[in-house]
C-alpha cells in the first residue's frame, strides 16, 4: 500500500460498535426507517461491499459533527445494522475499509466518506467548497482516493490520499415511508396513470430546470424545480400541445465534473449520475432533507392528472466517478472491482461510454442495484417508463453486445419493469456498439436512421427516396422481426444533444466556444442546412425559407408511422445560437425563452404542432399498430400506396430514380387491425405529398378508386393553415406544389 506522507490521516481502524446497535437485516439495501418487532422505532442500514474488511456508518448532525458506528453484521457480503432512534431526516454516509492496491483494482480508502448507492435523498453537493488552482476553482483534492497532484505521472492514481473528504461530500438522508407524501406503493392506488398505448404516444423531451426557469407564469421561487414543472402554467402548455408523455433529462442525483468546475461551468444535462434512487436535490424547491421526494411525487401526480406520462432518461451505463484519475464518491470506494468493468490492467477501466468508466452489469449486485432502482421509481415514485442512455453498454455480456445479456433477460421477466415503457438509446462508443434495430421486442428505440434520413431529404442530400419511404412508414426494414411493431421506432429529428430545430436550419457549423473546449466538442456531422446564410439574418427570403423548413420537418415527424419525439422549445423556435453540445450551459443558452410564444413570427409554429398532434390523435391510420402490408385489404385498396408526381403508383425503378417528390397514400378503409371489441377499424384516408426541391412542381392527385376529391388540411408553404371552408380539389386533377413543402390532403370518397 502506498500513501502520501504529511497528510491529516483518518484512522484505518474502525470504531467499536455502540452498545445499542442491533444486528438488523441485510434487506432491503440502503437506509429504511421502520419499527422493530419490539416496537422500537429506528433505521436499518444495509450496504453491499464485497471484499471489504470493515464498514462504518457515519451519522452527521446539523453542525457537521460525525458519529461513527461499525456495522459488524455481515450476510452475503452485505454489512448491516439497526440503530434505534435514528429518524427520517438523519444525514449519513459510509466509510469502507480494505486494501489499497490499485494495480489489482482494490481502491478502498476509509478516509473517504461515501454516498450510499441506495440513498433515497441527498443533501448537499460534491465539492461545495472548491479549492483554488492556477487556472481557477477545482473540485477539492480531498474528494480523490489518490493524491491528485502526485508529481510522478506514471503513478498518478496509485498513492493513497488519507485526508478526510467528509466536509466536501453530500450526505444521504433517511427518508420515511410514512411521512409527508411518502407512503410507498400504496399511495399510488388512487393515482390515475394515463397508460397511453405506444401507438398513441407523442413524447416531449424536456429538462426540468430549463423548461421552467424563464416561464413568466411560474412563481420565481418555483422556477427550475419539480414544483415548477407541476405548476398549472407549465402543464397548460403541454396540454395545449397535446403531448402524451414528458421524457425528463436525468433527474437522478448527479455531480459536476472537475474540468467543468475549473472553467466556471456546471453539468447542465445531468448525464453524470451518482445516486440512482435520489431525485436530484438541485431541482427541489421545498428542501433537501427528504422533502424533494414528496415534491417529485407531487409533480408526477400533477402530470398524470393532466393525462401526461412521466418517462425518465436514466444513466446506468457509467457514474460520476469517471476513470482511474476521477474522484472517489461512492461505488469506487465501496468495491471498485465489483462495480466497474476493469481493463486487462486492473488499474484502468473498460470504457464503453466515453465517460471514463462502465458499470459491470454482468455482476449480480450491480444488476440488482439497477433493477431495484428502476422498480423503486415505478412503484414508489410513480413514473411510467425509462429511456436508457447508451443502452448497448448495458447489453454487453463480457465484452460484446449480447441481446441475451443478463440485463435484458432480467428486464424481460420482471413483473414490474416489463409493463412500463422502455426506450433504448441503441448504441455506445465501444466496438460493435451500434445496435439500431437489434433490441428485443419488449423495447422501443431511438431511431437515428430516421433522424438522418429526414434531415438529408429536406436539405437536398438524398439521391432517391428509398430510405425515406421506410422511415415514413415505420422503418419495417429495421423492426419488422420477432413480433416487433412500428412503435418500436421512436422517430426524432432533434434531441437534447445536437442543434435545436431552429439551429438546424440556421447553422451549418457548430458554435461551441462557450463550452471552453476550443470548439472541439460536439459532433461535426450535423446534416444541417442554413438556407443560404450562416447564423441569424435579416434577409426576409432566408427567414421565410427557414420557417418553411421548420414546418416541413415538424409535419414530416408527426405524419410518420412510429412514435414521434419532440424536443421542448422546438415548437416555438428555441435557439442555442449554434451550440450543438450545450451540456454545460446552465443559462439562457439552454433555458426556454417563453417570450417566443408571444412573437407573431413564432407563435404559428406551436399552433401547427398542436394541430398535427390533434389530427394524429383523431385518426388511427396515422398511428398504426401494425406494419403496412402494401397489399389489397378488405376495402379493396392497398393499405399503403406510393405515388410519383404524375399521379401514378411508383414502380420498383421509381424508387431508384433521382428525385425529391414523394406521395404517400394511407388508406383508412384498409387498416389491417381491429379494436378491442373485435370490430374492424375504419378511418379517413390521407395523401401526404413531400416535395424537397427548391422549385415549384406540378403534381397530379390520384384519381378513382383512391378518392373522388381531396380536402387540403396542411400546407407548409403557408404560415396560416387551410380552413374548413376551402373547396376540395378534384381527384385526378393537377395541383402545383410549392418549392420545399409538405401538403396533406384528406381523401373525399367518390
Amino acid at each position: 500500500m502506498s500513501s502520501a506522507p504529511e497528510q491529516e490521516a483518518v484512522a484505518d481502524e474502525p470504531l467499536a460498535p455502540p452498545a445499542d446497535i442491533r444486528p438488523g437485516s441485510p434487506t432491503p439495501l440502503g437506509a429504511r426507517y421502520r419499527t422493530a418487532p419490539d416496537g422500537t422505532a429506528g433505521t436499518n442500514f444495509a450496504l453491499w461491499a464485497g471484499g471489504a474488511e470493515a464498514v462504518e456508518l457515519c451519522l452527521f448532525d446539523d453542525a457537521e459533527r460525525e458519529t461513527r458506528h461499525a456495522l459488524t453484521e455481515l450476510t452475503h457480503e452485505i454489512w448491516h445494522g439497526f440503530l434505534p432512534g435514528v429518524r427520517p431526516g438523519q444525514r449519513y454516509g459510509f466509510r469502507v475499509h480494505g486494501r489499497w492496491d490499485p494495480w489489482s483494482g482494490a481502491r478502498w480508502n476509509p478516509a473517504k466518506l461515501l454516498l450510499d448507492p441506495y440513498a433515497r435523498a441527498v443533501d448537499g453537493d460534491f465539492g461545495t467548497r472548491t479549492e483554488a488552482t492556477g487556472s481557477g476553482a477545482a473540485l477539492p483534492a480531498q474528494l480523490y482516493g489518490h493524491v491528485r497532484d502526485w508529481p510522478q505521472q506514471q503513478a498518478a492514481d496509485t498513492v493513497r490520499d488519507d485526508r478526510d473528504s467528509a466536509p466536501y461530500v453530500p450526505k444521504g438522508v433517511v427518508v420515511g415511508d410514512d411521512t409527508g407524501d411518502e407512503g410507498g406503493a400504496d399511495e399510488w392506488r388512487d393515482d390515475r396513470r394515463p397508460k397511453t398505448p405506444w401507438p398513441d404516444s407523442v413524447l416531449y423531451e424536456l429538462h426540468v430546470r430549463g423548461f421552467t426557469m424563464r416561464h413568466p407564469g411560474i412563481p420565481e421561487r418555483l422556477r427550475g424545480t419539480y414544483a415548477g414543472l407541476a405548476h398549472p402554467a407549465a402543464l397548460e402548455h403541454l396540454v395545449r400541445l397535446g403531448v402524451t408523455a414528458v421524457e425528463l433529462l436525468p433527474v437522478h442525483q448527479f455531480a459536476h465534473e472537475d474540468h467543468l468546475v475549473r472553467r466556471g461551468l456546471r453539468n447542465y444535462w445531468g448525464y453524470n449520475s451518482i445516486g440512482y434512487f435520489a431525485p436530484h436535490a438541485g431541482y427541489a424547491a421545498t428542501g433537501t432533507r427528504g422533502q424533494q421526494v414528496g415534491e417529485f411525487k407531487r409533480m408526477v401526480r400533477a402530470l398524470h392528472d393532466a393525462g401526461i406520462e412521466v418517462i425518465l432518461d436514466v444513466v446506468y451505463n457509467h457514474t460520476a466517478e469517471a476513470g482511474e484519475l476521477g474522484p472517489t464518491l461512492s461505488l469506487r470506494g465501496i468495491d471498485n472491482r465489483g462495480y466497474y468493468r476493469l481493463a486487462g490492467d486492473a488499474r484502468r477501466y473498460a470504457d464503453y461510454t466515453g465517460c471514463g468508466n462502465t458499470l459491470h452489469v454482468v455482476q449480480p449486485h450491480v444488476l440488482r442495484l439497477i433493477t431495484d432502482s428502476l422498480r423503486y421509481w415505478v412503484t414508489e415514485m410513480g413514473v411510467d417508463g425509462f429511456r436508457f442512455d447508451l443502452a448497448a453498454a448495458l447489453a454487453r455480456s463480457m465484452h460484446d453486445v449480447d441481446m441475451l445479456s443478463p440485463f435484458l433477460a432480467v428486464i424481460a421477466q420482471d413483473p414490474v419493469l416489463r409493463r412500463v415503457k422502455l426506450i433504448a438509446e441503441p448504441w455506445d462508443v465501444g466496438n460493435g456498439g451500434y445496435q439500431v434495430g437489434a433490441f428485443p421486442p419488449l423495447w422501443t428505440e431511438w431511431n437515428d436512421r430516421y433522424r438522418d434520413t429526414v434531415r438529408d431529404f429536406w436539405r437536398g442530400a438524398q439521391h432517391d427516396v428509398r430510405d425515406l419511404g421506410y422511415r415514413l412508414s415505420g422503418s419495417s426494414d429495421l423492426y419488422a422481426w420477432g413480433g416487433r411493431r412500428p412503435y418500436a421506432s421512436v422517430n426524432f429529428i432533434t434531441a437534447h444533444d445536437g442543434f435545436t430545430l431552429r439551429d438546424l436550419v440556421t447553422y451549418e457549423h457548430k458554435r461551441n466556444a462557450d463550452n471552453g473546449e476550443g470548439n472541439r466538442d460536439g459532433t461535426h456531422d450535423n446534416r444541417s442546412w442554413n438556407c443560404g446564410a450562416e447564423g441569424e439574418t435579416d434577409d426576409p427570403a432566408v427567414t421565410a425559407l427557414r420557417h418553411r423548413q421548420l414546418r416541413n420537418l415538424l409535419t414530416t415527424l408527426l405524419l410518420s408511422t412510429g412514435v414521434p419525439m419532440l424536443v421542448a422549445g422546438d415548437e416555438m423556435g428555441r435557439t442555442q445560437q449554434g451550440n450543438n453540445n450545450a451540456y454545460c450551459q446552465d443559462n439562457a443558452t439552454s433555458w426556454l425563452d417563453w417570450s417566443l410564444l408571444d412573437d407573431p413570427q413564432w407563435r404559428p409554429l406551436a399552433g401547427l404542432v398542436a394541430r398535427l398532434i390533434a389530427l394524429r390523435r383523431a385518426h388511427p391510420v396515422l398511428r398504426r399498430r401494425a406494419f403496412f402490408s402494401g397489399r389489397p385489404q378488405q376495402g379493396g385498396l392497398r393499405d399503403l400506396a406510393w405515388f410519383t408526381a404524375d399521379g401514378t403508383e411508383m414502380t420498383e425503378q421509381d424508387w431508384y430514380t433521382p428525385g425529391a417528390t414523394l406521395g404517400m397514400y394511407l388508406s383508412g378503409n384498409d387498416i389491417s387491425q381491429r379494436d378491442a371489441r373485435g370490430i374492424r377499424i375504419v378511418d379517413d384516408s390521407f395523401l401526404a405529398v413531400l416535395h424537397a426541391a427548391a422549385q415549384p412542381r406540378p403534381f397530379t392527385l390520384p384519381g378513382p378508386p383512391w378518392a373522388g376529391g381531396y380536402e387540403l388540411l396542411v400546407d407548409t408553404a403557408r404560415e396560416d393553415q387551410p380552413g374548413a371552408a376551402e373547396p376540395p380539389y378534384a381527384a385526378g386533377g393537377p395541383i402545383t406544389l410549392a418549392g420545399r413543402s409538405v401538403t396533406l390532403f384528406r381523401a373525399v370518397p367518390g
